[in-house]
């Protein structure tokens, strides 16, 4: 849950910021989050989930593109999703693969967030 919740927040801080690099899970878990709430807050009422989806635009667009950047490409593929199944594609798979190790062209390797282990009851 930390974990989710760190993604979120980085994501939201750097809400303009197309510079830089994101790490896998930074970009996973802010599409995960974005996309759950989304689909709770349509089903609830169709118009807060089309501000919500407005709202976190800049901010999705913004973490695709450092998340492009970490694995060498270019933010400005993204308009690739416009193209059906093809683009998609393209870009899901782009954005699953592993970043580039050490420093690239679009500054030095992201952070990886903290990994926390869990714990059995009793065994603190």
């Amino acid at each position: 849950m930390e974990d989710i919740q760190k993604a979120v927040r980085t994501c939201l801080a750097k809400y303009a910021d197309f510079s830089g690099r994101a790490a896998r899970p930074e970009f996973w878990w802010f599409v995960l989050a974005q996309f759950v709430v989304g689909l709770v807050l349509n089903m609830v009422l169709p118009v807060l989930g089309m501000l919500f989806s407005l709202a976190l635009l800049i901010p999705s667009l913004a973490a695709g593109s450092r998340r492009l950047h970490d694995t060498g490409r270019s933010g400005w593929l993204q308009p690739l999703a416009l193209i059906p199944v093809v683009g998609w594609i393209l870009l899901i798979y782009w954005t699953a693969q592993p970043g580039a190790v050490g420093a690239n062209q679009f500054g030095a390797a992201p952070e990886p967030l903290a990994m926390t282990t869990a714990v059995a009851p009793g065994q603190q």
